[in-house]
């Protein structure tokens, strides 16, 4: 009697065990879901990392399908069928080369279309973009903060006071002719598309979309 009294203790105990287990890895495998929101596992140096993280800089359905180019700018990690591109757009490069980029918001994605890429490849290397029409560039990860006055200011004491501006998620318009934009606002702090880069030849319109203050609260 004793031992069958013991028997059924046992299993009370195994199946009690059991299901706490069961409900710690549900919840487990269930945070893991909304931490990572696609996010693959495995170093950030990894081209499915990167590929991740770079097209994720655009809305799922242009993501999907669009060509993945490396951060040395010539690689290209994802042969895409739709028109755009997605690349790296930090000019200070990682802050740790050595393990890639710390998440997609310091990697800045640009994810462009083929007259926007005219655009970047020009500010990069100095020159006057030279479009065929407007352009347009997604950047849902935001970027590491800019002067909105004028390009290349990369640290916040450098910039003009009152223009330094960490962006969340938006969506860029280039024009082929910056004069088009006039009548748009500089202010960036309203929540309305604004100007930046004003009179440099490097004019866009600004876009804020969700979470666009996510980094820098508006003043």
């Amino acid at each position: 009697m004793k031992k069958m009294k013991n028997l059924k203790l046992t299993i009370t105990a195994f199946i009690i065990a059991f299901t706490i287990s069961a409900c710690d890895n549900a919840v487990q495998k269930a945070t893991e879901v909304v931490n990572t929101n696609g996010e693959p596992t495995g170093p950030h140096t990894s081209t499915e990392w990167k590929i991740w993280a770079l097209s994720t800089g655009a809305p799922s359905f242009i993501a999907a399908n669009c060509t993945v180019i490396d951060a040395d700018g010539k690689t290209v990690l994802r042969e895409g069928t739709n028109g755009w591109t997605a690349m790296a757009g930090n000019p200070r490069g990682m802050s740790d080369p050595d393990n890639g980029w710390k998440d997609p918001h310091e990697a800045m994605p640009m994810v462009m279309d083929d007259q926007a890429m005219k655009w970047a490849m020009a500010f990069m290397s100095g020159k006057t973009p030279e479009m065929d029409s407007d352009g347009w560039m997604w950047m849902l990860h935001g970027d590491m903060g800019e002067d909105n006055t004028k390009q290349l200011v990369l640290n916040k004491e450098d910039s003009a006071e009152g223009k330094w501006i960490e962006s969340g998620a938006h969506l860029m318009l280039m024009p082929k002719d910056p004069a088009t934009l006039k009548g748009n606002t500089t202010d960036f702090n309203t929540g309305a598309p604004y100007i930046m880069f004003e009179g440099t030849g490097y004019d866009h319109l600004m876009i804020p979309v969700e979470d666009y203050y996510k980094y820098q609260a508006k003043n």
